[in-house]
């Protein structure tokens, strides 16, 4: 393995990540998330569906789908039982958010305080991809 040097400083600076999701219904995958998480259409391609692409906006937190059709992401799961997720998502106010998606049959695990002090409980959408929304009560 090559070990690379640390890059020069330059005036650039990285803003955010977008975690960026497969699914096979864009369209519908955007509304479950606007519907049960609050999140907001923040753009697509096409201006019309059947989409291609879109962006999903909740406050700063970003997710992007892209079209990929008959896709099913694997079940995976039964190889590691806990922390297999496919975003984090850090909230200020996480009691307040839980409270508001408690009972859900979307919720895959309650809130709980972690062994490394933050709040977490994670949500698994229609496609099959566990978000931890996790931070400060």
């Amino acid at each position: 393995m090559t070990h690379a040097t640390a890059p020069r400083s330059t005036s650039a600076a990285i803003r955010s990540v977008a975690p960026t999701f497969l699914v096979s219904d864009i369209a519908a995958t955007v509304d479950w998330y606007v519907a049960n998480l609050g999140f907001e259409l923040a753009g697509t391609h096409p201006a019309q569906p059947p989409y291609v692409f879109a962006s999903m906006m909740r406050g700063p937190a970003e997710i992007m789908l892209l079209d990929l059709a008959g896709y099913g992401k694997p079940y995976l799961r039964w190889q590691r039982p806990v922390g297999l997720w496919d975003a984090y998502i850090r909230v200020d106010g996480v009691t307040a958010l839980y409270e508001t998606l408690d009972g859900k049959p979307f919720v895959q695990m309650p809130l709980t305080h972690q062994p490394y002090h933050d709040w977490e409980f994670e949500v698994r959408d229609p496609n099959g991809y566990v978000l931890v929304f996790g931070g400060s009560p």
